[in-house]
């Protein structure tokens, strides 16, 4: 009796009442499966960003939005945006670094004592002046904070603690503390170059010896039309990261120690700046390399004559990090649950809701991007180069490795908090006999950490989506399960298509995913930020 029902809703232009969307169709999990099996083979080679096996990915998923008969939303009618990067290699044994204070002349042992990555805005860097500690380096007038505040750093080297303080929200800490705010604001204020220094707190989160992995890895920013690489600072002629014993040697002679300073931390108290009585000298080379790699875009025209006009946008990243170098038999990071899972769900779930008797009344856009293990590149560029107007996209909800290796009876969207979606998915996964959790993890501050974030510094709200911790099953214990994923697979070659996959799991996370995107599509009321949340405030539109 329910499909002549739908029939005389879509013969009278009315849309689907509430029980007929709680009914929509299931997901398939052989097609996921399917997906996931391909995205993640050896061929494509792990994916990377501007390599031969993302560009088959890519060609992978635009064929099935177009087997789907979705409308192009790439350049000049394709639905592919191509974006032009450079890569920055650092020439390893080109970095020299002196420190030059009271005692004489200290070079610094590069790797061990100093981590620099390559320049992307120039193949030789040469950085020498005198050195100002600049606490934090944060300017926050939101949280009556300014490092910056009585000291000149014009012409100078500036000197930062890693991180944020400890009284800091989680996640407005996040992007106070992120390098490309210290970055920009070191630049705004004069300086000529920025050390980082690590701390106590950040080799218990990050230790030193561990950035050691990422020494051969590239520099990567999508070019402007100009030609130069976005968000840098060409004022800042060089950088470098310290560990704690190379630190202590800026600190000689000067009017506090670095343990001081430390013991300052543990207390949360924000160390206020000072002149070093120390000048540096530094410099390297790099190799610059240009390369393409693109978005994919589709979209599912909505149904309602105004409404269509406004766009729910999926995200989810299909790069991933290509080969191992310090690994010495398989070395193909195959990314299956970063993000091959993301991106079958993606298309999954757009062949489910290009299959409705009506599609929503909104439309959907559905974008694969690059570059995300490379910083958030491909979601930046789309960003900054829509293909609809930014004004019209009400909503990003985003998935990035949802770990598919139970059953989970909730979900978690980090960010809901920050705006109306949190009701919204509520409401969504409740169809499904699922809740919404609350984010297990605060103090990581997840929401500033993938491609969704690159649509909320343009006023858009969203959710970076995975399945929650609680399991279906009473018997498995889903944050162990996450947790393990974590520990022992994530950004290696074990994280491949394997028998720890649970496809009911993936077609209940999918249900959930198609819930939530539908509903904010049909809702009448776009989604709003909350009244004086501080993302709504600083990027809303």
């Amino acid at each position: 009796m329910k499909r002549p029902l739908i029939t005389l809703c879509l013969l009278l232009g009315s849309s689907l009442p509430a029980w007929a969307e709680a009914d929509l169709p299931k997901a398939d999990a052989n097609r996921l499966q399917a997906h996931l099996q391909f995205l993640s083979h050896d061929l494509l080679e792990g994916r990377d960003t501007g390599s031969r096996g993302h560009d088959i990915a890519a060609q992978y998923m635009l064929s099935q939005f177009a087997q789907l008969g979705l409308q192009p939303a790439g350049d000049n009618g394709s639905y592919l945006q191509a974006i032009p990067f450079r890569q920055a290699y650092l020439v390893q044994d080109s970095a020299k670094l002196v420190l030059k204070g009271t005692g004489g002349e200290t070079s610094l042992e590069y790797p061990r004592q100093y981590l620099t990555s390559a320049s992307l805005i120039s193949e030789v860097s040469h950085l020498q002046g005198k050195l100002v500690f600049a606490g934090y380096g944060i300017v926050a007038p939101e949280l009556q904070h300014d490092d910056y505040a009585k000291l000149d750093v014009k012409g100078k080297v500036v000197v930062v603690l890693s991180g944020k303080p400890k009284s800091f929200p989680s996640e407005e800490g996040a992007h106070f503390g992120s390098g490309s705010e210290k970055s920009r604001h070191a630049a705004e204020h004069g300086a000529i170059g920025m050390i980082t220094i690590s701390t106590p707190l950040a080799e218990k989160v990050r230790p030193y010896q561990n950035l050691l992995n990422y020494l051969h890895m590239p520099s990567v920013s999508w070019l402007k039309a100009d030609g130069e690489p976005a968000n840098q600072q060409p004022q800042l002629k060089n950088s470098a990261y310290l560990s704690q014993e190379a630190a202590t040697l800026l600190f000689a002679g000067a009017p506090r120690s670095l343990e001081e300073i430390y013991a300052d931390l543990e207390q949360d108290k924000s160390p206020a700046g000072f002149a070093l009585p120390t000048e540096i000298e530094f410099s390297k080379r790099s190799e610059h390399k240009t390369i393409s790699s693109p978005n994919v875009a589709a979209i599912l025209p909505g149904s309602d004559a105004k409404l269509k006009d406004e766009y729910v946008v999926y995200t989810a990243h299909l790069d991933h990090i290509g080969f191992a170098k310090t690994v010495k038999q398989d070395k193909i990071n195959n990314g299956a649950m970063d993000n091959a899972s993301g991106s079958s769900v993606l298309l999954e779930t757009a062949r489910l809701l290009s299959g409705l008797p009506q599609a929503p009344k909104r439309s959907i856009l559905f974008l694969s991007v690059t570059g995300e293990e490379k910083g958030l590149l491909g979601a930046d560029y789309f960003a900054n180069h829509p293909t609809v107007p930014l004004q019209s996209m009400v909503a990003n909800v985003n998935l990035d490795m949802p770990i598919l290796t139970y059953e989970a009876a909730d979900v978690i969207a980090f960010g809901a908090n920050h705006s109306s979606l949190q009701a919204t998915v509520a409401d969504a996964v409740a169809k499904l006999g699922m809740s919404l959790s609350p984010d297990p993890w605060p103090e990581q501050a997840l929401f500033t950490r993938s491609d969704h974030y690159m649509f909320v510094k343009k006023g858009v709200p969203a959710v970076f989506l995975v399945p929650g911790l609680t399991s279906m099953d009473p018997n498995v214990d889903g944050a162990k399960k996450f947790g393990e994923f974590l520990h022992t697979d994530y950004h290696k070659p074990s994280d491949e298509l394997n028998d720890n996959f649970n496809w009911r799991a993936a077609q209940r996370f999918t249900e959930a995913n198609l819930q939530i995107g539908l509903t904010i599509a049909n809702d009448p009321v776009r989604p709003s930020w909350n009244e004086g949340d501080f993302f709504g405030n600083t990027f809303g539109q």
